[in-house]
């Protein structure tokens, strides 16, 4: 067993999360020397819940890119799962239930059109969630006129708060919608992805589709799996944005796609497909999160986040590139 454990640590220790781990905790270190505010229990909430959008995207665009796909529509997706979800609810009622089926199921179809446009026409997946961004966030703004609702049902606006505790004077935290919806997608998807027979044919697909489809595996079956769970995923993160900010913009959501697509590749993830753990992404969203919250601390012109998110990125992707070619290398040497 201890044998079992080193040889674990060790390949954990050659592995691209625990460089980023380190990365991570010298940023915090420094930050919280910087900047007493940084390593609070306040802080922590409060990056939490404001960043359980772009993670809970994150995870759907991680399975999307282990098939081998790429899926930028999501934010199209979700502007429309959330418009169309509190509308209805405003309309004719609803409760966390009938909403949640509401988003899940718009989000779902959504995915499912670019699954079918794909694998059917043979459309590389760029192409086509390009087209399909465009396509539902200019219907959406047809039809809306761009109007947004600022009234959301009462226990909606409410939003969700469990296990409450108290911290320091007059201070209070608990698990927020945000942070359930945040733990509870990270969990299924962990369990999808490394507990699952399905899970082993996403990565065995997206590593080599041509052999996959030799062994048997059902490849559009399973490209329709992954892209409506990136639907679903959209829903999800589209009703917890709108408790958050507690109301529905549709012109808001479109245009936060780097921030999701840098949390994924910054853990490892490989544009190629059947590269990408969940921690990975897990350690990907803290690194983003820190980062840019720590330019707002120090006093950093909001205008450098693009800068330094874009370096990050470069440097991560850079990095990883010259460790797979490395590797490469020492496998071909005789």
């Amino acid at each position: 067993m201890p044998e079992s454990r080193f040889a674990s640590f060790g390949r954990f220790r050659r592995s691209h999360e625990f460089w980023l781990l380190i990365v991570i905790l010298v940023l915090c270190a420094s930050l919280g020397a910087a900047n007493g505010q940084f390593l609070t229990m306040q802080n922590l909430f409060d990056l939490l819940t404001s960043y359980a959008f772009v993670g809970i995207l994150a995870l759907g665009l991680l399975v999307v890119l282990i098939a081998g796909g790429i899926d930028i529509s999501f934010t199209a997706t979700a502007s429309v799962a959330q418009y169309v979800t509190l509308t209805v609810a405003n309309a004719y009622g609803a409760n966390w239930i009938c909403v949640f089926a509401i988003a899940i199921g718009i989000g779902g179809a959504l995915g499912a059109l670019n699954a079918i446009f794909i694998q059917k026409l043979r459309i590389p997946s760029i192409i086509v969630s390009v087209a399909t961004l465009n396509i539902f966030y200019g219907l959406l703004i047809f039809f809306t006129g761009g109007k947004y609702i600022y009234s959301l049902p009462d226990w909606f606006a409410t939003g969700i708060f469990w296990f409450e505790f108290d911290w320091g004077k007059d201070t209070s935290y608990g698990v927020n919608l945000q942070i359930l919806a945040l733990g509870f997608s990270f969990l299924f998807t962990w369990l999808l992805l490394n507990r699952s027979n399905i899970g082993r044919q996403i990565y065995a697909m997206g590593g080599n589709t041509d052999a996959a489809q030799r062994l048997g595996f059902h490849v559009f079956g399973l490209n329709m799996l992954v892209y409506c769970y990136m639907g679903v995923m959209a829903g999800i993160a589209s009703l917890v944005q709108a408790q958050l900010a507690q109301s529905v913009a549709p012109t808001v959501l479109v245009g936060k796609e780097l921030d999701v697509v840098a949390a994924v590749v910054l853990g490892g993830a490989s544009l190629m497909g059947g590269v990408g753990t969940v921690l990975g992404t897990f350690l990907g969203l803290a690194l983003l999160a820190i980062l840019q919250n720590g330019i707002i601390l120090l006093g950093v012109s909001s205008y450098w986040s693009p800068f330094f998110v874009g370096l990050v990125i470069l440097i991560s992707v850079s990095a990883t590139a010259w460790s797979q070619r490395e590797r490469r290398t020492r496998s071909a040497r005789p």
